[in-house]
């Protein structure tokens, strides 16, 4: 069983971080202790973002839109990345976080807007064609 969660977490990670050069939530926890970095990934990462209740599309785009309403733009910009990874479109990302100006006003909209945008200039998709619908 915890070798099946070790290959489970070690997949995901892949999955949604593979290529992501900027440093992740791991690696920052394991600076400061090793064995609860482990574990907080073998959890997150192994067990929550591995499970296949929901699309791993639609598990990132969730994470987008809490993420741009509480401005996390650190983590906003790790699952904009881990978005684009699994197959998510710019143009899709964009409208939950569109959306989001509802419940969370327009500076939060404004300023993940900016992390997209950095993050596929950084990928080189930018300039993104507009949606005209």
């Amino acid at each position: 069983m915890a070798d099946d969660l070790k290959e489970k977490t070690a997949k995901t990670a892949k999955l949604y971080f593979d290529g992501y050069s900027d440093e992740r939530p791991f690696d920052l926890w394991r600076s400061f202790d090793k064995k609860l970095a482990k574990d907080l990934s073998l959890f997150v990462t192994g067990t929550v973002y591995a499970r296949e209740k929901i699309p791993h599309q639609t598990r990132q785009l969730i994470t987008i839109a809490a993420l741009t309403v509480l401005s996390r733009e650190e983590e906003l910009k790790l699952h904009i990345y881990a978005a684009l990874n699994v197959g998510c479109s710019p143009h899709d990302i964009a409208e939950v976080i569109f959306q989001c100006g509802i419940y969370g006003g327009m500076p939060v909209v404004n300023q993940a807007l900016r992390v997209l945008r950095q993050v596929l200039q950084d990928r080189g998709a930018w300039p993104l064609e507009p949606r005209e619908d």
